[in-house]
């Protein structure tokens, strides 16, 4: 008689890429019961140290929606690929039946009543939502901590910060609590926390997944959605289940989803061209370390067949960061301007949304219009840069993580930063064009802390960045290091 195939440990199922996951639990191999039971273990030995999830579901309903979700494929019935799959969306967006504040005073206890795309898809294709991710108030900043959860510690030494403002998912995804997770980004929030933390997070293009809805769907083109995970494939695996056009978001695009993103990773990079931008010659102060790491990092694009030169684009930068503050600004004011308005909640405002919000109601519409038109001439001068290079990179973040205690680094590389998140400009260019950009781990500093680089791609080229990390990926082996705190 045909021994059964034995199901693996526990510590085996948290350990799984999303990928294999997957399959095991489609060929009946890890019972969708098995597998949130494990991520649980792994949650209740590690997220006590680095509080990265928050505002947990009845575990008892979990588990009987994990038995349900056990019957469907016992019926044949596949709900899709993350069918059975532990998630916790992060705590910006509405996910109905649960609390969503925004980590703020002014919404907590407050319970959603419906789901934002992003997780009524995630729900739709058999995700339990076991908890919130963590993320600062707002998602404003690139440092997970508020005053209704916490603090949120970074996944390779709990001193440190976890990045922003999608740490809670990042650090859940590095200790494989969760095996992908969900972030969004507007200035670097997918991109920072997988940078801390030694995964990858997807920045995807405007329009390849919908970010809402909301009460305004044509200006806002800064925020997207995307996916979170420890290597290109898992990644591709989840966005296969977030892209796609939502007649709810005009600005969304037909034709990215459904479909199997992770099914064309393979590509030859013989002659493909990366230009590395490096710190912009000078204009982005780096903690010292940080650019050497990088830099280090460049010869695994090589070792895949590319070339890499210097570049640098045509550009004021300077003017670049202006255009952003203001266009930042207007749409920080215009989303929270009911709050302000209020004088109560406006008394619960961190300072950080304060000057945003105070900063936006006093602009101009000339003002707002202007760095509209720096923006699309930013746009226009990496076009031109695209017509010699595939790709450009530079680094992902311009700090290794830093001390938990301190709200955000005040100087890097021996400047005084004059903003809240001036340490954080190397994010901007991407954003600014509405470009895909991938964080991706670039090895480790001096004192054994993670850097990462950024992949930026051409307009829509989301599964062309997907094709050179995922090469990238297998030649680096970065993310496949383990974290210390797993022990």
């Amino acid at each position: 008689m045909p021994q059964q195939p034995q199901s693996p440990s526990a510590a085996g199922i948290a350990g799984m890429s999303a990928v294999a996951l997957s399959r095991a639990i489609h060929a009946r191999e890890a019972s969708c019961v098995e597998v949130l039971d494990a991520c649980y273990a792994q949650i209740d030995r590690l997220n006590p140290v680095v509080n990265a999830l928050v505002a947990f579901a009845d575990r008892d309903a979990m588990r009987r929606q994990a038995r349900a979700l056990d019957e469907r494929l016992g019926r044949g019935e596949s709900l899709g690929p993350l069918h059975g799959f532990p998630q916790a969306p992060k705590d910006i967006m509405p996910a109905a039946g649960m609390v969503t504040t925004k980590g703020s005073p002014i919404f907590a206890g407050q319970v959603s009543q419906s789901d934002c795309v992003v997780f009524e898809r995630m729900r739709a294709g058999g995700c339990l939502f076991v908890a919130r991710s963590n993320s600062p108030e707002f998602g404003l900043g690139g440092h997970t901590y508020n005053p209704v959860y916490g603090t949120t510690r970074n996944a390779w030494d709990a001193t440190r910060s976890a990045g922003g403002s999608s740490g809670g998912a990042a650090v859940a995804v590095a200790l494989s609590m969760l095996p992908v997770a969900d972030g969004s980004d507007m200035m670097g929030s997918l991109r920072t926390p997988a940078a801390f933390n030694n995964v990858y997070g997807l920045r995807t293009s405007v329009g390849c997944v919908p970010h809402g809805p909301g009460e305004e769907v044509f200006f806002q083109q800064f925020s997207v959605a995307g996916p979170m995970a420890r290597d290109v494939p898992d990644l591709a695996l989840l966005l296969s289940v977030q892209a796609g056009f939502d007649d709810r978001l005009p600005l969304t695009r037909r034709g990215e989803g459904p479909r199997d993103w992770g099914a064309a990773l393979a590509r030859d990079w013989r002659r493909a061209r990366i230009g590395w931008l490096g710190d912009l010659k000078g204009h982005l102060p780096m903690e010292p370390g940080v650019l050497d790491t990088c830099r280090a990092a460049l010869r695994h694009f090589t070792d895949v067949g590319c070339t890499v030169d210097d570049a640098l684009p045509a550009f004021d930068f300077e003017s670049l960061w202006r255009a952003w503050l203001d266009l930042r600004s207007f749409s920080v004011a215009g989303a929270n301007g009911a709050l302000y308005e209020n004088p109560e909640k406006r008394a619960l405002l961190k300072p950080e949304a304060l000057w945003e919000i105070e900063r936006g109601r006093a602009l101009s519409a000339m003002q707002v219009y202007d760095a509209a038109r720096v923006r699309s001439a930013w746009y226009e001068a990496l076009r031109r840069l695209f017509a010699t290079y595939d790709f450009l990179v530079l680094p992902a973040a311009q700090v290794f993580p830093f001390d938990a205690a301190l709200d955000w680094p005040h100087a890097v590389g021996g400047r005084e930063m004059d903003t809240y998140h001036r340490w954080m400009q190397a994010v901007v260019p991407a954003t600014m064009a509405g470009l895909p950009a991938l964080a991706a781990p670039a090895g480790f500093g001096p004192q054994g802390l993670p850097a990462g680089l950024q992949i930026i791609g051409p307009a829509q080229a989301d599964l062309a960045v997907l094709q050179i990390g995922h090469a990238y990926d297998q030649a680096s082996g970065y993310a496949r290091q383990r974290s210390p705190l797993l022990g």
